[in-house]
């Protein structure tokens, strides 16, 4: 399959990379970092040299830039695997956080899928399959302090979602929100995971590549993941 990842130099979307790695498949990732993208595309290439990887560097909170990254992964084929896992943490409270959080909050969390799904449904339509998986949070299901802007993002999100799953169900391409709480990621920074308080960004991971491998008659509509003790 062809496998499109935005997000992936770290994290979930690297994970994701990674379990796409081990059938055969054509992995093209993309992260806004140049330099942390291709430390990830070295590393994947060493440990899997008999996939096939393609990565580029895009800012996917410009729209222009997200236009320029769907041309470029549909000369390497149609996608008929669509990962929007690009975005970013940013706290605050909408009383005080600073002018501008909500804006570059939604360019990135949600825009970018919005745009980047556009520009690849004309050709994920013509061959009538595929899969679309949207990175959401838990953050997107319940509001807490501190979630701001950011939360918001991810309840738009999860909007575009339940929407592009009603949508697309006639041209048979599931689409499938993942709603993970605390997953050890460079936002949880120095934490001490030592006793799996959170999650690992490989359990993300697996129950998408599961989830590709269902029957036609099947569709995950959303997974919510949260670690075994609650959220934090």
């Amino acid at each position: 399959m062809n496998i499109l990842i935005t997000g992936a130099s770290q994290g979930i979307g690297f994970a994701i990379a990674e379990v796409f790695s081990k059938n055969g498949n054509k992995v093209l990732i993309t992260s806004r970092n140049e330099v942390r993208l291709y430390q990830a595309l070295e590393s994947l290439q060493t440990r899997y040299p008999d996939a096939n990887f393609r990565a580029r560097a895009f800012d996917l909170s410009v729209k222009e830039q997200v236009q320029v990254l769907a041309a470029w992964a549909l000369e390497q084929g149609t996608p008929d695997v669509l990962v929007n896992n690009a975005g970013f943490f940013e706290p605050g409270n909408i009383s005080d956080e600073a002018d501008g959080v909500l804006e570059s909050q939604m360019a990135t969390n949600l825009y970018s899928a919005y745009h980047l799904t556009r520009a690849v449904l004309p050709a994920m339509k013509a061959q009538k399959k595929g899969f679309i998986f949207n990175i959401c949070s838990v953050a997107g299901l319940q509001a807490y302090p501190g979630g701001g802007a950011y939360s918001i993002s991810k309840f738009a999100l999860n909007g575009f979602s339940q929407n592009l799953r009603e949508e697309l169900k006639p041209h048979g391409i599931k689409v499938t929100a993942l709603f993970p709480g605390a997953v050890m990621t460079a936002s949880w920074g120095g934490f001490d995971n030592s006793k799996k308080r959170i999650m690992e960004a490989a359990d993300i991971a697996t129950l998408i590549e599961t989830s590709t491998r269902l029957s036609d008659a099947a569709c995950v509509e959303s997974i919510i993941l949260r670690p075994q003790l609650g959220d934090l």
